[in-house]
């Protein structure tokens, strides 16, 4: 229609409303390469053999999020008519209004994020089969439920008595403790990775294969997180929205900022690793900004380092106190998100101008903290219950975790048939003292092995603790024979040809 047909006043409405929903689409595109960040967080995370099995994790918390949100996640989120515990209505967009697309499309990353959370703490040892279940249960059930409850207009969580409202702008509460606390149960039911506790359960580490990759992965994370904290306004072109939506960026690196010096100085002073640790900067970081999702909107800039501080130790506590209870997480997930998201969905209603806790002191104020912790206390159970009963099932059906002999050998062979880094495609055709050079017998030039570089894992790294061929733990004193500086391998040249498979020391040539 011709809009010299729309009035002035029309005109302008048109443009706002199209300006909001671009606002919104552009938002959620950026909040998707969140998904990035988390692919590579957690294939960093994890050994070099699971890594194909991590990544295909994560695609495909996208595409099959995408079917079941349209199936009957949003159904459930935000169907109407609907009543204040689900939604009813728009299953499979059945009478669902076109100006609620973008809506469909900037919940639909949120709910992909609280999916992808529980992936990294079941990293290395979990069935194919039982992601795509407990996939399609967080997707379309249990986060769309929680978000209901708190940010559709039915909600009884925001429609709370005496007109208490739960106060959580960006999902600290409904999206990542929801997403925290499925991981922390799926962890729990599905036991730790193999060596990762002693007999006595002495906790040992397990070292992922590459820190860049998490650190590239933090980078991503870090840069999705203005989207995913300023978009949440989802509004653009009323009084008042740019305001709002650049203190949630500003205060979202401000508590991101401190969480992380908070979490560093920690560990470095004997409470974690006692070392300047780049992965406990990285996740106190990401803590501070899943804090801070809550009031990001609300809070000034002193307040967001506040919340920042707060949950840098609270990093640090969640994550000691689910490795002494013997749970194995591989990513930290727990400790950053369900830790990270209760000190916000906590302080939010203590922090924010002008109604917080702090700015009145009153009887009003004090009840906003205690529905924001009815709140928290409700999404816990809520996600716990229903975790417990998807993991604890197929736990008895026994579709929940790989063999031993899987775990130990990797999963991107059996289950993929697509290793990360397979050893065919490090062969060189050049001599150096990096490559060697093919091995002859006899003089007639017959190949024993293929030259191709060490890969690796088959390095030491001299002056620190490795592996010897055996697996067992090697200290530079044990190694002593061994000249400094050698570039000695865990496993010689001549006994890994280009195919990967080890031969025995004592094997002949024919």
């Amino acid at each position: 229609m011709a809009a010299s047909n729309f009035t002035v006043e029309e005109q302008l409405q048109i443009l706002q409303h199209n300006c909001n929903t671009f606002f919104i689409v552009i938002q959620a595109a950026l909040i998707s390469l969140m998904q990035f960040g988390f692919a590579f967080l957690e294939a960093g995370s994890v050994r070099a053999k699971n890594t194909t099995n991590i990544l295909i994790k994560n695609i495909l918390d996208l595409y099959v999020g995408a079917l079941c949100y349209w199936v009957f996640g949003y159904a459930f989120a935000f169907g109407k008519p609907g009543n204040p515990f689900i939604g009813g209505g728009y299953f499979f967009f059945i009478n669902l209004p076109p100006s609620e697309l973008s809506m469909f499309f900037f919940h639909w990353v949120f709910a992909a994020t609280a999916t992808t959370i529980v992936s990294g703490a079941v990293a290395e040892r979990t069935e194919f089969v039982s992601y795509l279940f407990y996939s399609i249960g967080l997707t379309g059930v249990i986060y769309p439920v929680v978000s209901h409850w708190a940010w559709s207009d039915e909600g009884w969580l925001a429609n709370g008595p005496g007109g208490l409202s739960y106060r959580d702008f960006a999902g600290s509460g409904v999206v990542h403790m929801c997403g925290g606390t499925a991981a922390l149960v799926g962890a729990w039911i599905l036991g730790p990775r193999i060596g990762r506790f002693d007999e006595n359960g002495k906790p040992k580490v397990i070292h992922g294969h590459t820190v860049p990759l998490v650190a590239l992965g933090g980078f991503i994370l870090l840069f999705g997180f203005f989207a995913f904290n300023g978009g949440s306004q989802a509004s653009v072109s009323e009084l008042g929205d740019a305001e709002i939506i650049s203190n949630s960026v500003v205060n979202t690196i401000l508590s991101g900022a401190a969480a992380a010096i908070v979490a560093l100085a920690l560990s470095r002073s004997g409470f974690g690793t006692g070392k300047w640790s780049l992965l406990t900067t990285i996740n106190g970081g990401l803590c501070g900004m899943v804090a801070i999702c809550a009031g990001c909107d609300a809070v000034y800039a002193w307040g967001a380092v506040i919340t920042g501080l707060v949950a840098g130790a609270a990093y640090q506590c969640t994550s000691q106190a689910v490795e002494r209870v013997g749970i194995d997480d591989p990513l930290d997930a727990v400790a950053v998100h369900m830790g990270g998201g209760l000190v916000g969905v906590l302080t939010a209603p203590l922090l924010a101008a002008p109604d917080g806790f702090v700015f009145n002191w009153d009887g009003p104020s004090a009840a906003g903290v205690g529905w924001n912790a009815v709140g928290a206390l409700a999404i816990f159970a809520w996600t716990a219950t229903l975790s417990g009963a998807l993991f604890g099932g197929l736990r008895m059906m026994g579709w929940l975790r790989v063999s031993a002999e899987i775990e130990i050998k990797g999963l991107d062979i059996p289950k993929h048939g697509e290793p990360a880094y397979p050893p065919a495609s490090y062969e060189v055709g050049w001599q150096s003292d990096l490559y060697p050079a093919p091995v002859t017998e006899n003089g007639n030039g017959k190949h024993t092995n293929e030259a191709r570089p060490r890969l690796p894992h088959e390095y030491y790294n001299n002056g620190y603790e490795g592996e010897n061929r055996n697996g067992t733990a090697t200290t530079p004193t044990e190694r002593g024979s061994q000249p400094e500086n050698s570039g000695d391998v865990a496993i010689s040249m001549t006994d890994v040809p280009a195919n990967g498979n080890v031969q025995k020391e004592d094997s002949k040539t024919e």
